[in-house]
């Protein structure tokens, strides 16, 4: 993932801050407590395509 991408990437709902997890391949925004996925290199930043973070898991 590239830095420079990932230092203007917000999040689509709430325009927060987004924080990269490299070993699972997602964006995480951790207000909202959603993934974002990453495939081939790019990240899909569509809500209906984010995984909700149950309140256990750890962000």
């Amino acid at each position: 993932m590239d830095p420079k991408l990932l230092d203007i990437l917000v999040c689509p709902l709430c325009k927060g801050p987004l924080v990269y997890k490299k070993e699972v391949q997602e964006l995480v925004c951790r207000p909202d407590r959603l993934a974002y996925p990453i495939r081939d290199g790019i990240p899909v930043m569509l809500e209906e395509e984010a995984r909700k973070l149950p309140a256990e898991e750890e962000i």
